[in-house]
């Protein structure tokens, strides 16, 4: 007896070994798919190539400096030709990223302590501990699991509620772009800054995201598309703006601002010597030479790469629409470029079934993100924090909702043992077994 769908021809011939025959003939045991000893699905391949590692030997080898230096430079300059826009700053992390680029809204936009910044119910962490850490107040949002941002009707009721709102830090989670325009439609006054540390790549109506509002951030984590091991972007076109966080990238050194700004710095400042001067506070969130050389190098491979996660990414919704009694699968597809692929089940029975037979199947997985942050134990026990019940669709998500990793070196027979394990798990449940 036989089933048949789009991929492939489902056998179960005597002894209940079920055997997966691909539409081109060729026979593989699950047996033989998935042996626990040897099929491994990692949220992320080791992703640094032997020309990444000569490049970095070479650069050891003949380099006299290993700071913050020209190397740095260079990569600043490829990466704002690759996205598409006047600035970047390389500094240590998508964290600090963060942090320098909240920094540097709060000074230009001359922003108080207790203004009021929009931030998503589900984001990385450091998307919101900045905001409270430059003493501003963050106003959390519930999200639309379509793009896992902003539910706008939510927002509207905030703008409704809330005056004065300054700021909203949008994240392009998961490799799907927001939609930014809606919400600058709700807030046309605030401030706009968005998060791409999952997402670069993607593209929101034909503009890559990072290039849609005042500034934007990126990280090269090891797990993201591209990787300087550790790393991130700071990118605007606003020359005020990267002068600020120029500065405060480096103590609020002087030195480091543009040339024209240090040459004015000193004329107004003349009892400091400008080499120790500060104009702004600030950190040292540099990152190293050998970060930059081996994202030059990783930087070459980026657009071929990221086409292979969408693929990998639209081979995903094909798999999971199959199910519609399992799992949602009504994802933003337009612009995307995966950084993940996330299952988001009916409920939560079926993700914590789903999820214990993927694990011992040899599956790495993770929540959605931070899930639902208020739940977090830093903010939860904040004083004046909203409940977290309050935001059903994140509370769904938070309870329904996890990922598995997605990248560029996945292979066709480990995808089709993934189908073929999703599958298993779905027959036996629809058993009732």
């Amino acid at each position: 007896m036989s089933m048949k769908d789009n991929n492939f021809i489902y056998e179960s011939p005597d002894g209940g070994n079920t055997v997966y025959k691909r539409a081109f003939g060729d026979h593989i045991s699950k047996r033989e798919l998935v042996n626990q000893e040897k099929f491994s699905w990692p949220l992320m391949k080791d992703c640094i190539t032997e020309k990444d590692k000569s490049a970095m030997i070479e650069f050891i080898k003949t380099a006299g400096r290993f700071t913050n230096g020209p190397k740095v430079k260079e990569f600043e300059s490829e990466w704002s030709s690759w996205l598409g826009c006047k600035y970047s700053l390389f500094v240590s992390s998508g964290s600090t990223a963060n942090t320098l680029l909240v920094a540097g809204i709060k000074e230009k936009y001359n922003l108080e302590v207790g203004d009021k910044v929009v931030v998503p119910c589900m984001t990385w962490v450091t998307n919101v501990s900045p905001i409270i850490q430059a003493g501003l107040t963050p106003i959390f949002c519930d999200v639309d699991p379509r793009t896992f941002s902003f539910d706008t009707t939510n927002l509207e009721k905030i703008s409704n509620e809330h005056d004065n709102i300054k700021a909203v830090f949008v994240s392009h989670l998961f490799g799907i772009s927001a939609d930014i325009d809606a919400y600058r439609k709700i807030l046309p006054d605030a401030v706009f800054i968005e998060d791409v540390c999952e997402s670069y790549g993607a593209s929101y109506k034909g503009k890559k995201c990072g290039t849609l509002v005042e500034g934007s951030t990126f990280s090269f984590y090891f797990g993201h598309h591209m990787t300087t091991v550790e790393g991130g972007f700071v990118c605007t076109d606003d020359k005020d703006l990267y002068n600020i966080m120029k500065m405060k990238r480096s103590h609020g050194m002087a030195r480091e601002a543009l040339p024209e700004m240090f040459e004015k710095y000193k004329k107004e400042n003349p009892d400091v010597h400008p080499s120790f001067m500060f104009m702004t506070d600030g950190h040292n969130l540099r990152s190293m030479e050998i970060n930059a050389v081996l994202g030059i190098s990783q930087l070459k491979n980026l657009d071929a790469n990221n086409s292979v996660r969408r693929k990998n990414f639209n081979r995903f919704i094909t798999m999971v629409e199959k199910y519609p009694k399992f799992f949602h699968a009504n994802y933003q597809v337009e612009g995307n470029c995966s950084f993940c692929l996330p299952f988001v089940c009916k409920n939560s029975k079926i993700k914590e079934k789903l999820e214990s037979f993927l694990q011992t199947s040899g599956v790495e997985t993770r929540p959605l993100c931070s899930g639902n942050l208020l739940r977090q134990p830093f903010l939860r026990n904040m004083k004046e924090m909203p409940s977290a019940d309050q935001y059903p669709h994140v509370e769904f998500l938070h309870e329904s909702g996890f990922f598995i990793g997605n990248n560029h070196l996945i292979t066709d027979q480990e995808f089709l043992t993934l189908e073929c394990l999703v599958k298993e798990w779905v027959d036996t449940e629809s058993r009732g077994e």
